[in-house]
């Protein structure tokens, strides 16, 4: 992999994994109370975590299949740690947002690691003759 698409490719994913952040949880609504069981709730609503996961599985199985995924796993990992504790750090006055982010951290270094390993073996096994198709019977 030349230098430039190694580099191109890592300020792309980065831009995708931010704009990921930014699409489905960089508007959150704040904390709701249930009036009748006064339990709290928020600041996400589980349709928004669920899309950002599924939505950065798609962006790692796509960039795991293009890059290495020595490089996707980090770049992922630290572009949304970042901007999910940008604005974590801004909202919250009790600095329990280092929690979350540690959190944040290990989810997202784990589930990139894993999906972007899982495309690229899909694509070495994809690419590989197999041994059958390469040898005859005698007859």
């Amino acid at each position: 992999m030349t230098r430039t698409r190694t580099l191109l490719g890592g300020v792309i994913l980065a831009a995708v994994t931010i704009g990921t952040w930014v699409a489905w949880l960089g508007w959150e609504s704040g904390y709701r109370t249930d009036p009748r069981t006064g339990a709290t709730s928020g600041p996400y609503a589980v349709w928004q975590v669920v899309g950002a996961v599924l939505t950065l599985v798609v962006v790692a199985a796509v960039a795991g299949w293009l890059l290495r995924p020595l490089l996707v796993a980090p770049v992922m990992t630290v572009a949304f740690t970042a901007a999910w504790s940008g604005h974590a750090a801004a909202t919250d006055d009790s600095g329990l947002w280092v929690v979350g982010a540690v959190l944040v951290l290990l989810g997202t270094g784990a589930g990139s690691t894993l999906v972007s390993l899982g495309s690229q073996l899909v694509r070495r096994r994809a690419r590989r003759p197999s041994a059958a198709a390469g040898t005859r019977l005698p007859g």
